[in-house]
């Protein structure tokens, strides 16, 4: 693990979760590790719930959990805009908790289905715009390698709604595409920019840290972009 050094800025990262996600307080049970691989980074991040006040004084936010009952209240909505750097940026929030993010997205050209996932759904999750791994949505669904023409959908997903929000791909921190149908014929169910579940627990231990890596830099590049990767900022 690299060793904080204390002539240089180090950013305080807070993943942030909510109390109403069954089973789960201050994140999601299925983020077991991430803080590590952070840490493992440099970097230094703990959990905390979004509406604990030290959240505020963080200097980077990701949201890691949040119940539909949560994101829908013009209190969460009014706290996105208050906390600091929060990833996804709070634009995205906004639209994506509107489900009509999908009929924006229909009318960019990608193909979509209404109504809920099903068990034979695929996750497609991306990391900073780029794929890092799959699963399937069944309770206990396998990892899975979809054909690139699936990977090419969940990507014409991103970049659509990164046009529309006027953003680069890359600044989406991370995203899930679910995705029905065969390679020839697949349809996205939906995009969550909000706070998705990344499947951990469904990979392999190696494959999971390689995943927790790839989120790892994402947030690094981040904190770059930000002016707050540590090494932007020396004390005196």
């Amino acid at each position: 693990m690299k060793l904080a050094r204390p002539d240089i800025f180090h950013p305080r990262i807070v993943l942030a979760g909510d109390s109403l996600s069954a089973g789960e307080t201050a994140g999601r049970v299925d983020d077991a590790g991430l803080i590590d691989a952070l840490r493992h980074r440099g970097l230094q991040a703990r959990s905390l719930s979004w509406d604990d006040p030290d959240v505020l004084a963080a200097d980077l936010v990701i949201l890691r959990a949040a119940h539909d009952d949560v994101t829908r209240s013009a209190g969460f909505l009014a706290w996105t805009q208050r906390v600091p750097n929060l990833l996804n940026h709070p634009d995205v929030v906004a639209w994506n908790v509107d489900e009509r993010y999908l009929r924006d997205l229909e009318y960019a050209g990608v193909p979509t289905v209404s109504g809920p996932a099903s068990d034979d759904s695929v996750a497609l999750v991306f990391f900073g715009g780029g794929q890092s791994h799959a699963f399937r949505m069944a309770a206990e669904g396998s990892v899975v390698d979809p054909d690139f023409e699936i990977w090419d959908l969940g990507r014409s997903a991103l970049r659509a709604a990164a046009e529309r929000l006027s953003i680069r791909i890359d600044e989406l921190l991370y995203a899930r595409a679910d995705v029905v149908g065969p390679a020839d014929d697949a349809r996205l169910v939906s995009l969550d920019l909000i706070a998705p579940r990344l499947g951990w627990r469904r990979l392999s231990a190696g494959d999971r840290d390689d995943a927790q890596r790839r989120f790892a830099r994402a947030v690094e590049a981040a904190l770059d972009r930000l002016g707050l990767g540590p090494l932007s900022q020396r004390r005196p």
